[in-house]
């Protein structure tokens, strides 16, 4: 009888954290019902040809999107 009662218990602390646990969304926007990020428009370097999200992309002076400050860089120097 005890081992049914501390496994009720388990089992009632186990639910209340995995409940608890998905109620606290991480920062970064909005989450959809199933806990996934929106998908995310994605853009290519034209340097090394990496693609990144369009939010962490660098705009260079000609209107094309770098992976970083050295790609944009280099890619003007050309």
């Amino acid at each position: 009888m005890k081992y049914l009662i501390l496994l009720v218990v388990v089992l009632a602390v186990l639910w209340y954290w995995r409940n608890a646990r998905g109620a606290d969304a991480p920062p970064g926007g909005p989450r959809r019902a199933g806990g996934k990020a929106p998908p995310q428009d994605m853009v290519q370097c034209p340097v090394c040809s990496v693609h990144l999200p369009r939010s962490d992309a660098l705009p260079g002076p000609d209107g094309q999107l770098y992976c970083c400050a050295a790609h944009r860089l280099r890619a003007q120097e050309k």
